[in-house]
């Protein structure tokens, strides 16, 4: 069992940067691949990035790619999501995941999930 805990979401202005942050508890943390999605109102969840267990794989959806970083700290039991250029159609709630190994990209591959933090990007 994992659990997960997002934050550092909010309001931000188009092309501001917000650092989400994502601490895991339970079981060994760096036995996990780490992923980011984001749902939209009245929108599927959809992949952001995802990072392996020791970030040598890393992936990135199109439309975030260049713009947004991802990152672990495996003695933190932290995943990171560094957002800049952020725009208006980034506003979503984020989620944090861990599972994903075989299929990074796929939200049916993640097995234990975070609550989601909101980020709004005003135009």
């Amino acid at each position: 069992q994992v659990q997960l805990v997002e934050s550092g979401g909010g309001l931000v202005q188009a092309g501001g940067s917000l650092r989400l942050s994502c601490v895991a508890s339970g079981r060994t943390f760096n036995g996990y691949f780490m992923g980011w999605f984001r749902q939209a109102p009245g929108k599927e969840r959809t992949f952001v990035a995802a990072i392996s267990r020791s970030s040598e794989r890393i992936s990135y959806a199109d439309s975030v790619k260049d713009r947004f970083t991802i990152s672990r700290d495996n003695a933190k039991n932290t995943v990171y999501l560094q957002m800049n250029s952020l725009k208006p159609e980034d506003t979503a709630v984020y989620y944090c995941a861990a599972g994903g190994s075989l299929r990074p990209t796929v939200v049916a591959a993640y097995g234990y999930w975070g609550q989601g933090t909101q980020v709004t990007v005003s135009s």
